[in-house]
């Protein structure tokens, strides 16, 4: 329906001034004939171009914003791990289950950021620290590089090098066991 009102805004136009070509500039009097055709419709918008002139009307109200809220994702524990146990002759199926293993003893150094786990202060270096060395509180155990900054991991209390839980050269999350330091 705008269309043709358009296209009979045209020829109205072209019938009131025949010996005119419709090549120069954008009129007064054709910018209200535009307004004019697009009122009543449904149309908001007209961009029309002629001879590099450009001109653009817009009507009614500005769409409106629509704001989209995120919400950070909830961290969901991983279900526990399920280890089939083979059924001995001797087994019952009413038997006690096994004890748990208990946690092994000493403090567990983790990582305070994401970043990149080194145990030496270069390629060519010995390694800070190894499994069995006493370590006493403040001796850097390790460098985690992140961002292009190497930061010191040190030892917050005296103790024993019980196991190296982090690879060299790897990659650390944030949180990360990369040491377990037993109580001397």
């Amino acid at each position: 329906m705008a269309t043709r009102r358009l296209e009979q805004a045209e020829r109205t136009r072209e019938s009131q001034t025949p010996d005119r070509p419709a090549t120069g500039p954008f009129t007064l009097e054709e910018v209200k004939a535009l307004v004019q055709v697009l009122e009543g419709t449904d149309v908001t918008s007209l961009r029309w171009d002629r001879n590099g002139q450009q001109i653009v009307i817009r009507r009614g109200r500005a769409a409106p914003v629509t704001q989209v809220v995120h919400h950070a994702p909830v961290a969901v524990p991983p279900p526990p791990a399920v280890t089939p146990l083979p059924l001995s002759a001797s087994a019952a199926p009413g038997a006690a289950p096994a004890p748990k293993p208990e946690s092994k003893p000493g403090v567990v150094v983790t990582s305070p950021f994401v970043g990149t786990f080194y145990r030496a202060p270069s390629p060519d270096s010995p390694p800070f620290v190894d499994v069995g060395t006493v370590v006493k509180k403040g001796q850097v155990l390790c460098i985690v590089e992140a961002m292009k900054l190497m930061n010191e991991i040190e030892v917050e209390a005296p103790g024993k090098i019980a196991e190296i839980l982090v690879a060299n050269a790897t990659p650390v999350e944030f949180g990360q066991a990369l040491f377990r330091i037993e109580p001397v």
